[in-house]
């Protein structure tokens, strides 16, 4: 398996931190991905709600994750780092990784909100079933 090489970096992404916070983000990507099959009705609801807060705050925080800003918190004593190609390209990276290639921001941006509604979709009718049985 190929690992993923940030360069240009001063500190290492290839610590316990930044180890840590990439598998975290990949958890929650992978709970994302899968979370609109859930049976339990309080998660279904838990997970109709952070869909569209996890797509506000990329709107609000200029396309960077929570997840990204807090490591880069922990690391600098800053919120935002301008040097660190990481924020904001989480999945960037991904498909660099799984496809060998670089996707700009706005691609990122509409495949990215456009899955978030897709998978809301699917967790609101399967939600719905969930309310009729």
């Amino acid at each position: 398996m190929a690992s993923i090489d940030f360069q240009g970096r001063a500190v290492s992404k290839k610590d316990g931190l930044g180890l840590s916070f990439f598998l975290f983000h990949t958890g929650v990507g992978g709970f994302v991905l899968a979370g609109w099959l859930l049976s339990s009705y309080e998660a279904l609801l838990f997970y109709l709600v952070l869909l569209p807060a996890m797509a506000s705050q990329w709107a609000v925080n200029r396309g960077s994750c929570l997840i990204n800003n807090v490591e880069t918190w922990l690391r600098t004593g800053r919120w935002r780092d301008p040097e660190n190609p990481e924020e904001g390209g989480f999945l960037a990276a991904l498909c660099d990784w799984l496809f060998a290639m670089r996707p700009s921001a706005p691609v990122i941006g509409r495949c990215s909100y456009s899955a978030v509604l897709f998978l809301w979709l699917l967790a609101l009718g399967h939600f719905s079933w969930l309310a009729l049985a």
